[in-house]
């Protein structure tokens, strides 16, 4: 029944999905529309989540190999799970004036109530109050947060930091841009 339907829907869109030479064929009274889906990371692959590669390749693939090699694969993971490396921030308040410790703190909770995804860290390095926001793992990430920041903070710059890196977890997304052909006129 399934199936049926499938094939069915396949050959009602067939003609709007229509591809000549890489381009698609947009019928009369359609029109085409860029748009942006978000994709978190954590529901990007749900079939292996949770599994090991020996898990997700056996039946498929005969291989041997010692149960030490997969122990110490683990045992490094877990060894390393607290090791900090360079990764990027930005930084929304630098001061040292009579009153930094507190515009420091007023920095924060403007930035916390602006943008609630990001982590703000406040720390005091003699003389100097800082503020710094987020756990960013490459320049480019940090440089398209920082384009929204400035709005709202505009001497906010990016800081090279040492941090333990956060997991993917339910608060990364990919981010990919799809063509939708719709009815023109059509919201």
């Amino acid at each position: 029944m399934n199936k049926k339907i499938l094939l069915l829907a396949l050959l009602l869109l067939l003609p709007f999905l229509a591809l000549r030479a890489q381009e698609l064929v947009v019928p009369e009274g359609f029109e085409i529309v860029d748009s942006l889906v978000f994709v978190p990371l954590s529901a990007e692959d749900t079939t292996i989540s949770g599994q090991t590669i020996y898990s997700v390749m056996s039946g498929n693939v005969s291989f041997s190999q010692p149960a030490a090699v997969q122990d110490a694969l683990a045992r490094h993971i877990e060894n390393n799970a607290q090791k900090q490396m360079n990764g990027y921030r930005i930084r929304i308040f630098f001061d040292n004036k009579q009153t930094a410790r507190g515009d420091s703190e007023a920095a924060v909770g403007r930035f916390k109530a602006k943008y609630p995804g990001y982590a703000a860290y406040r720390t005091f390095t003699n003389p100097f109050f800082k503020v710094t926001v987020g756990d960013f793992r490459t320049r480019a990430e940090a440089l398209a947060a920082l384009r929204q920041i400035k709005v709202d903070f505009p001497s906010a710059f990016i800081v090279r930091e040492r941090f333990r890196y956060p997991a993917l977890g339910d608060d990364s997304f990919r981010v990919d841009t799809i063509r939708i052909v719709r009815r023109q006129n059509a919201e």
